[in-house]
């Protein structure tokens, strides 16, 4: 598959970890964007597309918050699927066994770790909060799930407190230690710096679970992999609470293309898997979302149009056959003869050279005036200065 990127990428060393784990958490945290609710149907249709992108965990839910819920996990956790089934399971023994109860592979617990969390959430001190933590992680060791411990807003924890947390909840048999940017309040260089302190006290994989307040999530994921990290959370389309988490989409072809990181998914899937969650959580994709919106490969600029005819790369970073997306001339204020002939050719149309130059003034006259130009229009333009209609 074609692409073209900057050469002063290659500029630059990038040193990532040779095992990258992708976990996918549209079913958990996405589903906490506000006024979503998927059924049990709708979870495992969107955790079927996930695992033909080859998607390699899936973050079912978090069981404990319903019987409806459990019962949804518990079906994904015995769908067969490839991609390793995970859930949220709070620090307490109940959830672990609610976990246990729908098979899954394993469980991110979690618990608040900074002072703002521990004083007007918890309402406890370090000490316990540690506590408590450590008592769920050997729980659940001891009933072989696989564990992953998530410091929610690690990012604005005390770096000594938190280097105490990952360093004891490795030596409690933790498999894999997450760092919640919870409010997305960490830059690409503190990620870098955080994370390189971490690897001081710890060797267990690191994960980033990068909220995106600021626009940062896929970059800080990025950093952090650069730095040591080897796991990153995301969802598809980039939902979630507030601004939303680290796009699955932006992600993976960031990693592709400008940084030569191919992960081995599937990404011919990525604009069916983003429409499914688009349908079923009722919330559109905007136009010019990066890798699936409607305007990504689409060109009505005449200049644009020009070259993109002659070779599509001169606007276009990578071809978007690559994504399951397809490139679109889209008539208007600005196109130019070339666009106009090949949509000309498309429809089946033939016209003299004067014609074509009607019917672009034309085309540029009806945009003007409010008309969007789709083919009925545009037959009905071309139709109005008496072109012979050619059926092919």
């Amino acid at each position: 598959m074609q692409y073209y990127i900057s050469p002063f990428n290659k500029e630059e060393e990038y040193k990532f970890p040779k095992n990258i784990t992708i976990y996918d958490t549209t079913l958990r945290d996405g589903e906490q964007t506000p006024g979503v609710c998927f059924s049990k149907e709708d979870k495992l249709e969107i955790a079927r597309k996930l695992d033909q992108f080859r998607i390699h965990q899936i973050e079912a839910g978090f069981p404990i918050v319903s019987s409806r819920e459990a019962d949804a996990v518990k079906a994904i956790a015995n769908e067969g699927l490839d991609a390793q089934i995970i859930c949220l399971a709070r620090t307490k023994r109940a959830d672990i066994d609610k976990a246990l109860d729908c098979d899954v592979d394993g469980i991110i617990t979690f618990m608040g770790t900074s002072d703002i969390h521990l004083e007007h959430k918890m309402h406890i001190k370090r000490q316990e909060a540690l506590n408590i933590c450590m008592k769920s992680i050997e729980y659940a060791k001891d009933h072989g799930l696989f564990v992953a411990f998530s410091a929610e807003d690690a990012t604005r924890t005390d770096l000594d407190f938190l280097k105490r947390t990952y360093s004891k909840a490795e030596s409690y048999g933790a498999d894999r230690v997450h760092i919640a940017d919870t409010v997305g309040a960490i830059t690409p260089q503190g990620i870098t710096f955080l994370i390189k302190e971490l690897r001081k006290v710890t060797n267990v994989d690191i994960a980033m679970h990068c909220h995106n307040d600021f626009g940062l999530a896929v970059i800080n994921s990025i950093y952090g992999l650069l730095a040591g990290g080897s796991a990153v959370s995301t969802t598809v389309n980039g939902i979630g609470e507030r601004a939303g988490n680290a796009s699955l989409e932006e992600l993976v072809m960031s990693l592709k293309i400008l940084y030569g990181k191919d992960l081995g998914f599937k990404t011919k899937y990525i604009q069916e898997l983003s429409e499914l969650v688009a349908e079923k959580t009722k919330l559109g994709i905007p136009y010019n979302k990066p890798v699936v919106g409607k305007n990504v490969f689409r060109h009505e600029s005449g200049i644009h149009v020009d070259a993109v005819i002659e070779e599509p790369l001169t606007y276009e970073p990578y071809l978007p056959e690559l994504v399951g997306q397809k490139r679109q001339l889209v008539l208007g204020k600005h196109s130019g003869c070339r666009a106009v002939k090949a949509k000309l050719d498309e429809c089946g149309f033939k016209v003299t050279n004067d014609q074509l130059c009607q019917i672009v003034k034309k085309v540029k006259e009806s945009r003007e005036e409010g008309k969007y130009i789709d083919d009925n229009v545009f037959k009905d333009i071309v139709r109005s200065i008496d072109a012979n209609y050619v059926d092919l």
